[in-house]
């Protein structure tokens, strides 16, 4: 087992593998911005180093400071969290050429699965069903028009890299998707340096689900169900849940399947998220792409499975065994998770950076809260607006969402705008109540005019 983890990252998904480390015996160094001296991980961490100014490019994705940082450090392991360079290959294999364990899947797998090209390919070789479109990056606007004419419009636009809704646009007919190409491209490249695009059908009514799994290095593949991620603001996560209140047992049954089949057709260890869109006229699925992490939303799935995925990630990196097999997983409840952004959601969302006054998170059964922050931290402009995550969990999801409205009445953040308004607007919506929303609800009704 490890003795020393560097984590290479900031905010709450830091404090969330340090209290990990701290129950099972493992120090911590912890590297930071300038930016983040006073961050709390900073201050709880067993080490902190720091690694350079503000902006990201010269601190958290600066791997050689990061990698000098572990030697001076003498680490056994990096974790990456979320974000920043956790699903950069090359940061991977530069940290075991180094002799240090890296806390996710290996380079190769995350070549196979981080590019979305690569992935679908991958996905219609393991037989996992995917959204009609072209197989592999459009290399001319003739192409795409060619595609989009024989699967019908409208189409999307996608860059086979990154996330977050980057590189992303909708076609309805020839003239858009040709400009939207273009945007995307461009848009691609001076996100993740890479312009390739993909054009696939567009599914009109859509449910976001993903399937968490973990794999060891032994070969063992085990899917720990799934996450509702539909409610979303232009392709970006707001709120995830589990179980799904739309899909039924046996697609979920078949779903997990395909998760693992996918994973293991990839080679991949550690935990993984592997997407699917839900199409609800047809009530089918397809395969989207894979998340080579942990997720932000990953403490959906600890509370309804009762298990520390940082550990396992730990665990299943240090060579070990997975404790337990597809058998042995079983959900309990329901749990819903919102992202507390430091946003101002009656102003299309705009960042709201600045001094936090009064901070009083809420408790209570059924209550979690993930965060980094304090009264008087002052939350940076550089990096995203997380405050902190509320995540509850109750017998069924009717429960979950009382447990989760009165939690969020209870949480008191002065100084920056936030989106815990938006968040109680939000699950007292009829349509949210009775799962009748889509990926598009949230865009068609808090932000259209």
């Amino acid at each position: 087992m490890f003795k020393r983890i560097l984590i290479a990252n900031r905010g709450e998904i830091a404090m969330r593998i340090i209290r990990t480390c701290r129950r099972m015996g493992i120090e911590t160094v912890v590297v930071y911005s300038t930016a983040d001296k006073e961050s709390l991980p900073v201050r709880l961490a067993d080490v902190a180093i720091c690694i350079g100014p503000g902006p990201a490019k010269q601190s958290y994705l600066n791997i050689n400071n990061i990698i000098a940082a572990a030697e001076l450090a003498d680490v056994d392991a990096i974790h990456p969290g979320y974000g920043f360079l956790s699903e950069n290959s090359h940061f991977a294999q530069v940290v075991r050429d180094c002799k240090i364990e890296f806390i996710g899947p290996t380079s190769q797998a995350m070549d196979a699965l981080g590019n979305k090209a690569k992935a679908k390919s991958l996905a219609k070789k393991a037989g996992v069903p995917v959204v009609p479109g072209s197989d592999g990056p459009v290399k001319t606007q003739e192409e795409a028009l060619a595609i989009a004419h024989k699967i019908g419009f409208p189409v999307m636009i996608k860059a086979t890299a990154g996330g977050g809704g980057r590189g992303m646009r909708v076609a309805q007919n020839d003239v858009s998707l040709v400009s939207g190409l273009i945007q995307a491209q461009r848009e691609a490249e001076a996100a993740f340096g890479n312009s390739e695009c993909i054009v696939e059908a567009l599914v009109q009514r859509a449910r976001h689900i993903e399937i968490q799994v973990i794999g060891d290095t032994h070969g063992e593949v085990v899917a720990l169900g799934e996450r509702d991620c539909s409610t979303q603001r232009r392709h970006q996560k707001l709120v995830e849940e589990s179980p799904s209140p739309v899909i039924t047992p046996e697609t979920r049954k078949q779903m997990c399947a395909d998760a693992v089949k996918l994973a293991k057709a990839a080679g991949y260890w550690n935990a993984g998220t592997v997407e699917f869109i839900y199409d609800l006229d047809r009530k089918a699925y397809y395969f989207l792409e894979m998340n080579t992490r942990i997720q932000v939303e990953h403490p959906v799935t600890e509370m309804v499975t009762g298990l520390d995925l940082i550990r396992e990630q730990i665990m299943v990196a240090s060579g070990g065994h997975l404790p337990f097999k597809q058998e042995d997983i079983r959900t309990q409840g329901h749990a819903i998770e919102v992202r507390i952004n430091a946003e101002d959601w009656q102003n299309g969302f705009s960042p709201s950076p600045g001094k936090i006054g009064m901070y009083v998170a809420p408790s209570g059964k059924g209550v979690r809260v993930d965060s980094h922050c304090y009264a008087g931290y002052t939350i940076p402009p550089n990096y995203d607006s997380m405050i902190a995550k509320l995540i509850v969990h109750g017998d069924d999801r009717a429960e979950a969402i009382r447990f989760l409205d009165q939690a969020l009445s209870e949480y008191i953040i002065e100084g920056p705008k936030t989106t815990i308004g938006f968040h109680q607007r939000l699950i007292r919506d009829v349509r949210f109540v009775h799962s009748e929303i889509t990926t598009k609800f949230v865009d068609e009704t808090f932000l259209r005019g």
